[in-house]
């Protein structure tokens, strides 16, 4: 049985709880897997504001995988470093967001940099106040493209009228020539540059550190973890994931409510004091 050297974890829905909280088990279970070696990475859509906020409330002190790939953190002082980024050149991006208005008049979008977001006020008026209060700098409803001071690493879709899951469907079955497209669950449809995924950020950090696919664990509950799960060794899911995450997983955890990352990882390091 191959030794697993580093799990690989979504967040949302998988590793948080269903209100977006890490619990105090996940998080000694997370403390204490560093402490023997077990390298625990986060791989998530969300931004870099996001993962250090949640990173300073539990002490996670490893690194992460933002924005579906396109940007790698290392928050092993306790602050954000961006250590890669992949961005999307501006008329690539131009032509992405004019096929997806075609295919799907209404459509609204924001553009995520490194550490900025720009939005359009129709996308802007879909965000729930709750965002708006959490993150006020971030609503700023300014021009798209360019995206401000920084590049673009990824371009975030929504429709007043169309579910997330609908919107990904039409996108993807009509291509979107240069994007990655994916679905997370959210009201929303994400594009990074074609060939970006979590799966592609988690093979370049495992070569840089001489660990093969077969020596990693992979966590995740929705379509965006899905070449991640594909690429690892070992493939996992909450058993709140969607059908098609559950069909690929070697094995199914207990539910992110129940803490089901956080038994797995008791489980590995309970087999590595035997």
């Amino acid at each position: 049985m191959t030794r697993i050297r580093l799990l690989a974890t979504d967040l949302d829905g998988t590793l948080l709880r269903s209100d977006r909280a890490i619990s105090p088990r996940t998080a000694r279970a997370m403390a204490e897997a560093r402490r023997e070696g077990l390298e625990i990475v986060w791989a998530t859509a969300r931004a870099r504001h996001s993962v250090h906020e949640l990173a300073q409330a539990c002490g996670f002190r490893g690194k992460a995988i933002c924005a579906n790939g396109a940007v790698v953190l290392d928050l092993a002082d306790g602050t954000p470093k961006i250590t890669a980024t992949t961005t999307i050149a501006t008329d690539s991006a131009a032509a992405a967001m004019n096929r997806v208005r075609t295919l799907m008049p209404g459509v609204a979008f924001a553009n995520v940099g490194p550490t900025g977001f720009v939005a359009e006020p129709a996308y802007a008026a879909l965000c729930e106040f709750v965002d708006h209060q959490r993150h006020p700098h971030e609503m700023a409803l300014s021009e798209l493209l360019p995206l401000t001071d920084e590049p673009m690493v990824k371009i975030v879709a929504r429709h007043p009228d169309v579910s997330g899951a609908e919107l990904y469907r039409t996108t993807r079955a009509a291509g979107v020539e240069g994007m990655e497209l994916t679905h997370s669950g959210a009201p929303y449809v994400e594009m990074s540059a074609s060939g970006v995924s979590k799966a592609s950020a988690l093979a370049e950090l495992c070569a840089a550190e001489g660990i093969s696919s077969s020596e990693v664990a992979v966590v995740g509950d929705a379509t965006n973890d899905v070449q991640m799960l594909m690429w690892a060794g070992t493939a996992l899911c909450p058993s709140n994931a969607i059908p098609d995450v559950q069909a690929l997983a070697d094995q199914v955890l207990p539910s992110n409510d129940e803490d089901g990352v956080a038994s797995y990882i008791e489980t590995l390091l309970l087999q590595r004091a035997l």
